[in-house]
């Protein structure tokens, strides 16, 4: 069992143990893996077979930050049976790879190398006849990574909405629904390219419920939202008149019928489209919890759904520690509380940070001068807002620390200048790429 006399260290060397241990519970290349296998001819995917005889070629395409230990799966899996094959990644996050040309590029906002690549990939889905099969490889960060604009629109006007979306604190549902009606890949819009072949994909999950078309903006799954669902989302945030004019004008044709809407449930080409995760949160918080009780922490899983605010987000788990110091609820001492999902931050300042940083700083601002608690917070797949950093350690001597050198934790938080408020302390969680990208892991550990 844990001691209730380990110290601040040792706790966040927990913490950190607790963290890795559930990134490994959802390494891309090894998920690919757990449900693909070869047996002769037939290719079985989950309980699915598929008879490679029947098909002519076989042809890989993808996007996202944890493809390229995907497509190094599937190459280990099939081999020379690859006829070709296309994915977008992001920069640094590539791997070794035979048959399959990887494409680096822009994320989280798109660029000019993701855009040629995204076309490539859709003009190989479109090379795709009946008798061939199409592997899809998707993770978090497709959408960025796929930027092909609709007819009439660029790909400034593609990063200028991301921006605006992102700094305004639209949730990923939200971001996403704009996306695919401005794509000309994303939506589904990719099932259609690739019609009549067979299309399978396999697919990482980043999203709040893993719903499916919303993952990468769902280039392979019938599109559930409309261009009257992005009229609201601008509405919502109030960026009517940030947006640019082109997407505008765009969504106001889709809403006039002058532009078609994106491909729904009950086209043909959804038929022949079957889409499988073979990762998602919720199995690396299990992992993190196993291993947490392992080294003797009473636990609890909050959530793996948790979104909103990041700031208020990070005082509520707060709160929680705080409790269980004080009445033992809802766990007694040594305990560890654990959630995914993830959190959205309104950027007001010009500071350098991301959300499980904000989440770090937030909290520990709420339990300075308490007993023992450490908070770590971390994206999955190993990058945090725009920086080096997957996130952060806090505990309940930061803000003493972060005071005797001169820092003031509160204007560090108003300006959204959590990285450099962590990295004065030495703090910040880096971890380079993991390989995943399963959203964000919270442990909370009160000693």
């Amino acid at each position: 069992m844990v001691s209730k006399l380990k110290d601040i260290a040792g706790m966040q060397d927990d913490a950190v143990n607790i963290f890795y241990t559930g990134l490994q519970a959802v390494e891309s290349n090894a998920a690919v893996k757990r449900y693909c296998r070869l047996e002769g001819n037939h290719l079985f995917i989950e309980n699915k077979s598929y008879d490679l005889t029947r098909f002519n070629n076989l042809f890989i395409v993808g996007a996202g930050k944890a493809t390229a230990p995907m497509a190094s799966a599937i190459e280990d899996i099939l081999g020379k049976r690859i006829k070709t094959g296309t994915i977008n990644v992001k920069y640094e996050h590539v791997t070794e790879l035979s048959r399959i040309n990887q494409i680096e590029a822009g994320h989280p906002v798109p660029d000019n190398n993701g855009q040629q690549g995204a076309q490539a990939i859709l003009n190989l889905a479109k090379d795709a006849r009946k008798d061939d099969l199409v592997l899809c490889l998707v993770s978090g960060g497709g959408s960025a990574l796929l930027p092909l604009p609709f007819t009439g629109l660029t790909l400034k006007d593609k990063q200028d909405i991301t921006k605006i979306l992102l700094s305004c604190g639209a949730t990923i549902h939200e971001i996403n629904a704009i996306r695919k009606h401005t794509s000309m890949i994303k939506g589904g819009w990719l099932a259609q390219a690739a019609y009549p072949a067979e299309l399978v994909s396999l697919i990482l999950s980043d999203v709040i419920g893993d719903d499916l078309d919303i993952i990468a903006s769902g280039p392979t799954v019938p599109d559930s939202n409309t261009f009257q669902d992005c009229v609201q989302i601008i509405k919502k945030y109030n960026i009517q008149k940030k947006i640019p004019k082109t997407i505008a004008n765009h969504i106001e044709a889709g809403i006039l019928g002058k532009v078609p809407e994106t491909p729904k449930p009950g086209d043909p080409a959804f038929d022949k489209t079957h889409n499988l995760i073979i990762g998602s949160n919720i199995e690396a918080v299990i992992a993190a919890k196993r291993k947490a009780e392992s080294i003797g922490y009473n636990t609890l899983i909050l959530s793996s759904m948790i979104e909103g605010e990041t700031r208020h987000v990070a005082q509520v788990h707060a709160a929680i520690a705080k409790e269980i110091i004080k009445t033992g609820n809802p766990l007694p001492i040594p305990a560890c509380i654990l959630s995914g999902g993830e959190t959205t931050v309104t950027i007001k300042g010009k500071g350098l940070g991301g959300r499980n940083q904000e989440f770090s700083l937030a909290a520990a601002i709420e339990i300075a001068g308490e007993k023992s608690i450490v908070v770590l917070s971390g994206g999955t797949d190993g990058t945090d807002g725009p920086t080096n950093a997957a996130g952060a350690i806090a505990d309940t001597n930061t803000i003493k620390r972060a005071q005797a050198l001169g820092l003031d934790p509160n204007h560090f938080l108003l300006n959204n200048n959590s990285y450099n408020f962590f990295e004065k302390l030495g703090d910040l969680l880096i971890t380079g790429p993991t390989n995943t990208n399963v959203m964000d892991l919270r442990i909370i550990l009160v000693g």
